[in-house]
């Protein structure tokens, strides 16, 4: 099986380990353990947890008591429909791994995260792009996704909030387009990695499992929840969705760690104190970053509503990979370019690092642009 290059995977792995200020990082800032056990009140008792653990292969779709905690991050899921995957990486796979075969019809929106479109690709299916553009709001144009939706579309993949733009549907709109998806049958996917993290109210918006019967959402500790370490991710979606993947899923995954099993379920047991933590970097720093644009004249954007992260416009000769480029060799910040997303003349910037790496790498972006005007 062939499949095109990762772009942004590429990106990251080339630069981000050098970055002095790496503004493409795409988390809410990471906890340290000590962090996370002193948030969860458990810097007294978790070595006694954890020390009478026999580190087996533990519950294949996940403990339990995981998966209770996760499905009560939903509305109308219980622990029957989750299943615990590796990252949300591992569970868009294997969703597309199950559902797709040679010449089935997909509609991805784009930009997104590159697999919702290469997977399907790879596996033979039809693909079909829905351009975001910027003039929506980034959001998908419902007419266009009506005419796209044809009764052979077996499966329609949205992302929401969306990476890299950070714009949000919310449950008004995913209704229409579940209603979309419905007229013709088809599946819809919605990797919601970021979900938890809007500018607003309790950071959650709807959910495409609790609003269609054959919706399937993808989730992780990874982005809301400040543990990518954890590599820990889930489906949630109908059973018999479930019960296909799992047949896929013992194939590359069996079970995941047993130890970040447990601290998963000991931070989403504590998930009001990490959100609290959480929304006050992202909301924070939103206005921080909005403040800059504000005052740089070579820089626009669409303020997102959601997410850690956002696409920046800058008004200048370059292509959004030089642009970026020449931005980490002269100054040590690390932006990614709108190529690795299929989006020339845009560059993603995350901005829920810890505020005064935010604060200090806009400087020097600001510096950059002095320079680039007095060539």
């Amino acid at each position: 099986m062939k499949i095109k290059d990762f772009l942004v995977e590429r990106w990251m792995d080339r630069y981000e380990h050098e970055a002095r200020y790496n503004l493409a990082e795409t988390c809410v800032e990471s906890l340290t353990v000590d962090q996370l056990l002193t948030l969860t009140s458990k810097q007294d008792s978790i070595m006694d947890e954890l020390r009478p653990m026999k580190l087996t292969y533990g519950a294949i779709e996940g403990s339990d008591r995981l998966r209770a905690n996760i499905a009560a991050l939903y509305d109308h899921q219980t622990p029957k429909n989750i299943l615990v995957t590796h990252g949300a990486i591992g569970a868009n796979a294997l969703v597309y791994e199950t559902l797709i075969e040679p010449g089935d019809r997909v509609i991805a929106v784009l930009p997104t995260y590159q697999q919702h479109y290469s997977i399907p690709e790879s596996h033979g299916a039809d693909v079909h792009t829905l351009a975001l553009r910027e003039e929506n709001g980034f959001l998908p144009d419902l007419d266009e996704l009506r005419t796209l939706a044809s009764p052979a579309t077996k499966l329609i993949a949205i992302n929401n909030p969306n990476n890299p733009t950070g714009s949000l549907m919310d449950e008004a709109f995913l209704k229409e387009v579940v209603a979309i998806a419905r007229s013709c049958g088809a599946y819809l996917l919605c990797d919601e990695v970021y979900r938890g993290t809007d500018q607003e109210g309790s950071g959650f918006t709807a959910s495409v499992a609790d609003l269609y019967e054959r919706g399937i959402s993808t989730g992780s500790m990874s982005k809301t929840w400040s543990l990518a370490g954890l590599r820990l991710g889930w489906i949630a979606g109908p059973v018999d969705l479930i019960r296909a993947v799992c047949i896929h899923r013992d194939y590359n995954t069996i079970s995941v760690g047993m130890i970040d099993d447990h601290l998963a379920s000991v931070a989403l047991e504590a998930k009001d104190r990490i959100l609290a933590r959480n929304h006050a970097i992202t909301r924070t720093n939103l206005a921080t970053l909005d403040a800059w644009i504000q005052q740089e004249p070579l820089v626009s954007y669409v303020k997102p509503k959601a997410a850690t992260v956002c696409l920046l416009k800058f008004d200048v000769d370059m292509s959004s990979t030089e642009f970026c480029t020449s931005l980490i060799d002269a100054t040590g910040v690390m932006l990614t370019p709108g190529s690795a997303f299929e989006m020339e003349g845009y560059v993603r910037i995350g901005f829920a690092n810890p505020l005064d790496v935010l604060e200090q790498g806009l400087e020097r972006v600001s510096d950059f642009l002095k320079d680039i005007v007095r060539k």
